[in-house]
C-alpha cells in the first residue's frame, strides 16, 4: 500500500570486505548522543566549525560502518557519529560538493543536509484558524462565556475531570470499560517521540520511567531561544513545548484521583525526545529515537509529527532540483530504514496523519516546502508552490511502510475538519478533537482533548497568572493532596488522535503479550499481531451520506465552509480507515 525507495546494495566486492564495528552504550540517560548502536567520534553541535554543514549520510543496505566511513572521508566529510545497525552517520563537511559526491559514492545512498525534518503539527488550515491551539482571536471570542471550571467542579467518575473526557468514553476507556478488564501493564513500554515529556507532572510521574528515557536533542538558540541549561541538553523529564506531555498524558496518565486518566493508565512511559523546543525535528535524532526504541524493548512508539523541511518528500518531482530530489530520497529511505529496524525488534510505530485537511491520495499542491531554514521572524526562506502527486511524494512517517496511520475524529464521531484522510493511507481513526463540532459550528474547548500541561510552559505562554490561576478556558488547574499544582490544557489535532491509538496498542500488548526473552521482566508481542488486533477491533464507521461532507464553521473571521469526500466501504474507507479504535473490544474480543 505504501511506497519506499531504497538504493541498490553495494557491489559484492565491497560486501566481501565488511568489517565488524565494536560499539559502546551511553550510561547517561540524559545524553544527547545516540545509544549503544552508535559509535561517536565527536559529540554535540559545538564540534561543528564555521563554514561547515552537517549531513545525515545513509549507507547502502549491508554496507559496514568502516567501509561507509571510508567513502564519506573520500567524499570530503568527517563523521561525528554513526549507527551501524541501521546504517547512517552524522557528518560535517566544508566541501560545497559533498552531497553530490556522497550521492555518487559506492556504498552510500546519499546525504541529506541535517535540517529539521519534522515538527509537531501546529500548522493552520487557514491563516486565521490554527489547529492544535486556536488563535488569539478565536480565544477572544470565548471571553465572557461560562468558565469550564464550573464543569470541572461537577465532574463525576474515577478521576475529577473524567466527565470532560468525551474522548475516553468514545473508545471505551473508562472504569466500566477497558480499565476494569485491562488497564495496562508496567511490563509494557510506550515511547513518546516528541518534544519531550514533563516527567514531574503529578498526573504523569507515577508511570514515567526516567531511567529508560533519552533526550537525543541539543537545544539550538537560533530557533529554540536561550538554552535552559548550560549544556543545552535538557534533562529527560523536561518538555519546554507541551506537545509531548499532552501526548504522553493521553496515552498513560494514571488512575490516581487527580485530573484525568489515559487510555492505558498502568503502562510504562518513556520520553524519546527527538523534537526541538520550537517543535522542529531533525533527521538524526528521529532516527536515533527509533533505533533506541528497538534496542531497549519499547513496544509502541507514538509519532505525532510530520517530516520537514518537505511536507511531502518527493523522490523524482520535476518541480525540485536534482539536489533537492536526492535529499528527499535520503529522508524517505533513512526514516524507512529506522522504522523497519524498530519493527524487527518488536516495536509498533503509530503516526498522526496530519492536519492539512488533505486527501493524501491526491495532495495536489504543496505551498509550504521547504519550510526550513527560516528568517529572523520564523518565516521559511525557500518555500514555494510545487505541484505534487501520490506517485512519488510521501508524507513521512504517515505514509512510510509499517506505520499505523491515524486520522482524527470530533465529539460527534465525524472526521475532524482539519484531519488528513485517504483510502490508501488511513489505517484507523481516533478522537483528536474538533472545536467546531458543535450544534452551531462555533468553537468550544469542550470539543477538544484535555490532557496534562507542563507548568513551565503555562508560565511561559502566559496562560496562568502570577498566582498560578488559569486565565483562559483552555487551561484547567487541579491541586494534589500535598497542595501542588497540576495543569491540563485543551488541544486538538491528529497529534491528539495518534496517542489514543498508541494507548490501545499498549493495552493489546498488555493483554496478549508474552515474556520478552531479550528484555527480562517485560512483555512483547509481534507488531504485526498488535496491529492486526488494533485494526480488527476498531469500530467500523461508514462514510457520511452524502459522501461529500460539508463542514460549516464560525471562525473569528466569520463563517467558513469546506468539504471533504469520503471513499470506500463501511469496514475500510478514507475517513476512518478500518474504524475508530476501541480499547474495550481490543482486550476482550480475542
Amino acid at each position: 500500500m505504501r511506497k519506499i525507495v531504497l538504493s541498490a546494495a553495494m557491489s559484492t566486492a565491497l560486501l566481501a570486505t565488511t568489517l565488524a564495528v565494536t560499539q559502546s552504550a551511553s550510561a547517561d540517560p540524559s545524553s544527547s548522543s545516540t545509544t549503544g548502536t552508535t559509535t561517536s567520534t565527536q559529540k554535540g553541535a559545538a564540534t561543528v566549525q564555521q563554514g561547515t554543514t552537517r549531513y545525515v549520510v545513509l549507507y547502502d543496505a549491508g554496507v559496514s560502518d568502516a567501509l561507509a566511513r571510508t567513502a564519506i572521508a573520500q567524499a570530503g566529510g568527517t563523521v561525528l557519529s554513526s549507527n551501524a545497525q541501521v546504517g547512517y552517520a552524522l557528518v560535517e563537511s566544508s566541501a560545497a560538493d559533498f552531497a553530490t559526491k556522497a550521492d555518487g559514492a559506492a556504498g552510500l545512498v546519499g546525504a541529506a543536509a541535517d535540517r529539521s525534518i519534522g515538527k509537531a503539527p501546529a500548522d493552520a488550515v487557514s491563516g486565521a484558524d490554527a489547529v492544535e491551539k486556536l488563535t488569539d482571536a478565536e480565544r477572544a471570542t470565548l471571553a465572557g462565556r461560562a468558565s469550564l471550571k464550573s464543569l470541572a467542579a461537577k465532574a463525576k467518575g474515577a478521576e475529577p475531570l473524567a466527565s470532560l473526557q468525551w474522548d475516553m468514553r468514545a473508545i471505551g476507556a473508562t472504569p466500566d470499560g477497558s480499565y476494569k478488564v485491562q488497564p495496562g501493564s508496567k511490563k509494557v513500554t510506550v515511547g513518546i517521540i516528541d518534544t519531550g515529556v514533563d516527567g514531574t507532572h503529578p498526573d504523569i510521574a507515577p508511570n514515567f520511567d526516567r531511567a529508560g528515557s533519552r533526550n537525543f536533542v541539543t537545544d539550538m538558540p537560533d530557533i529554540d531561544g536561550p538554552c535552559e541549561v548550560t549544556s543545552c541538553v535538557d534533562p529527560v523529564d523536561v518538555d519546554d513545548d507541551g506537545h509531548g506531555t499532552h501526548v504522553a498524558s493521553t496515552i498513560g496518565s494514571p488512575v490516581n484521583g487527580l485530573g484525568i486518566a489515559g487510555v492505558a493508565p498502568n503502562v510504562n512511559l518513556v520520553n524519546l525526545r527527538a523534537g526541538q523546543d520550537s517543535g522542529y525535528f531533525f533527521l538524526q535524532p528521529t532516527l536515533d529515537a527509533l533505533t533506541f526504541a528497538g534496542d531497549s524493548g519499547v513496544d509502541v512508539v507514538n509519532m505525532s509529527f510530520y517530516v520537514d523541511p518537505w511536507l511531502y518528500n518527493c523522490q523524482a518531482n520535476p518541480a525540485d532540483s536534482p539536489a533537492e530530489q536526492a535529499q528527499q530520497r535520503v529522508i524517505v529511505a533513512a526514516v524507512q530504514r529506522a522504522i523497519d529496524y524498530a519493527r524487527s525488534k518488536g516495536v509498533l510505530p503509530i503516526s498522526a496523519s496530519g492536519n492539512e485537511a488533505t486527501d493524501l491520495g491526491a495532495p495536489g499542491v504543496d505551498s509550504s516546502s521547504p519550510d526550513y531554514p527560516v528568517d529572523a521572524d520564523g518565516n521559511p526562506t525557500q518555500a514555494r508552490d510545487r505541484t505534487i502527486d501520490n506517485s512519488t511524494c510521501l508524507n513521512v512517517p504517515a505514509e512510510s511502510n509499517g506505520v499505523v496511520t491515524v486520522n482524527s475524529t470530533g465529539p460527534s464521531g465525524r472526521k475532524a475538519y482539519y484531519s488528513n484522510f485517504g483510502t490508501e493511507q488511513s489505517d484507523v481513526s481516533a478522537p483528536g478533537g474538533d472545536a467546531y463540532d458543535t450544534a452551531n459550528g462555533r468553537t468550544s474547548p469542550a470539543g477538544m482533548i484535555l490532557a496534562a500541561y507542563p507548568a513551565n510552559v503555562a508560565k511561559a505562554e502566559g496562560t496562568i497568572d502570577a498566582k498560578g490561576e488559569p486565565n483562559t478556558p483552555f487551561v484547567l488547574r487541579q491541586k494534589t493532596k500535598d497542595g501542588k499544582d497540576a495543569y491540563y490544557q485543551y488541544l486538538q489535532g491528529t497529534s491528539m488522535a495518534a496517542p489514543h491509538a498508541a494507548g490501545v496498542a499498549a493495552l493489546v500488548v498488555s493483554e496478549y503479550g508474552k515474556p520478552d526473552k531479550a528484555h527480562p521482566g517485560t512483555l512483547t508481542l509481534d507488531p504485526a499481531v498488535t496491529q492486526a488486533i488494533l485494526l480488527g477491533t476498531a469500530t467500523d464507521t461508514p462514510c457520511p451520506v452524502p459522501a461529500e461532507f460539508t463542514y460549516r464553521r464560525v471562525t473569528a473571521n466569520g463563517p467558513v465552509t469546506s468539504t471533504a469526500t469520503c471513499a470506500g466501504t463501511t469496514d475500510d474507507n478514507g475517513f476512518y480507515g478500518e474504524g475508530i479504535v476501541n480499547a474495550l473490544t481490543a482486550v476482550t474480543e480475542f
